[in-house]
């Protein structure tokens, strides 16, 4: 797994409304934020919890280069003709491309990039962690503790108003638990 992680603007957003957010920091050394996802965010609350996080160096802004805009405006262009798949943005398609080109884990709530990286070849190597999965690792690596895992997804829930898809929620607490008793 990789030191580093890219954000996208809806990973943020739900991300910052959590109480335990700054977890994340204990499972990447940087994350960065494209400069382009700034002009998306309007909460003043996602702002602050950005800006400090920038001054304390915990996220770091990643400016685009004209090679990875052009990259991303392609895998954005390809992903709203090909049938069947979410299309993405700006936003997530620049976290795409930057994961790719440096192996960044890719933070991310849209469909359409965990779908980019199942069905085109080129982007089968990136990993893409949504919310739930930053969690599981939390609880995997003791940063997050509880007889009850369920409640934190649960809490995590309540707090952002982000739902987890059902069957994706239940498969990662079976593998938390069939992890936790192999370790017993």
């Amino acid at each position: 797994m990789s030191d580093f992680a890219i954000a996208d603007t809806c990973f943020l957003i739900d991300w910052s409304l959590w109480k335990k957010r700054d977890i994340i920091f204990q499972i990447f050394k940087t994350i960065f934020v494209p400069e382009a996802i700034l002009n998306e965010v309007k909460s003043e609350g996602v702002i602050s919890w950005i800006a400090e996080a920038l001054a304390q160096g915990k996220l770091s802004l990643f400016t685009e280069t004209s090679e990875i805009l052009e990259e991303a405006r392609s895998l954005i262009e390809r992903s709203r003709m090909t049938p069947g798949i979410r299309g993405v943005d700006l936003p997530e398609a620049i976290c795409l491309v930057v994961g790719k080109r440096r192996g960044y884990m890719v933070l991310t709530e849209n469909r359409g990039a965990l779908m980019i990286v199942n069905l085109f070849e080129e982007f089968s190597n990136v990993k893409v962690w949504r919310a739930l999965e930053v969690i599981a690792e939390a609880i995997r690596r003791g940063i997050l503790q509880t007889p009850h895992i369920e409640n934190i997804f649960m809490e995590y829930e309540v707090e952002t108003k982000h739902r987890f898809p059902r069957v994706d929620l239940d498969n990662v607490i079976r593998k938390l638990r069939e992890e936790a008793r192999e370790v017993a």
